[in-house]
């Protein structure tokens, strides 16, 4: 039976879930280094999306706060592209997690902004990925055996697309890669530490 006058329409196929909140883009521009520098008309990463989400690694939960989620429009636009074509060709993985990018015009993010701060996080090429859980909770894992590592390597290699200046690793870890790029590095066995080129071989 047809539907009567102003009944609504039923769908056939459910509408697309969003990918994420909407971005303010702009051009970025990065000064200075990543262990010392500003980040100029930053752009802010959503608190979630599709294929992520962003956890707080002071607060110890979801999401990271707002002012510790900003980069150069080239590393939003990028993370979120390969996040996404990870998870397609991956339908089991998690949602990624995100952790701290920079703050908002860039500049220190040590120990007074809580835990042990950063040593760069400073110009808005940087970002800190968690790396997924077997049990596939939407939280920073404790310890090693907490982690899906084929899915993680999957993601170290999935990075090398982006031409990275460094992917560090945890030293207790097997996840390997380009020797002169993927390198194990202390306080890095809950997390990959992603650091961008300002023009990437796309131009962008």
């Amino acid at each position: 039976m047809a539907p009567g006058p102003g009944a609504p329409v039923p769908l056939l196929t459910p509408l697309p879930e969003p990918l994420h909140p909407p971005i303010r883009w702009r051009r970025s521009r990065p000064r200075g280094q990543p262990f010392a520098g500003r980040l100029q008309r930053g752009v802010r990463l959503p608190a979630a999306g599709r294929d992520f989400f962003t956890w707080d690694p002071v607060r110890k939960r979801k999401p990271n706060r707002a002012w510790r989620r900003w980069g150069t429009h080239r590393l939003v636009r990028r993370l979120i592209e390969l996040i996404a074509a990870y998870r397609t060709d991956n339908p089991g993985a998690p949602r990624v997690g995100i952790g701290d990018l920079s703050r908002p015009r860039g500049g220190s993010f040590g120990r007074r902004f809580g835990g042990k701060g950063h040593g760069s996080h400073q110009n808005g090429l940087d970002v800190d990925i968690w790396y997924p859980r077997l049990d596939r909770r939407e939280r920073r894992p404790s310890r090693i055996a907490q982690i899906d590592l084929r899915l993680a390597q999957e993601l170290v290699d999935r990075l090398m697309e982006l031409r990275p200046v460094y992917v560090f690793v945890g030293p207790s870890t097997p996840l390997r890669g380009p020797r002169r790029i993927v390198k194990p590095l202390i306080n890095h066995d809950d997390h990959i530490h992603l650091r961008i080129r300002w023009r990437g071989h796309d131009g962008r």
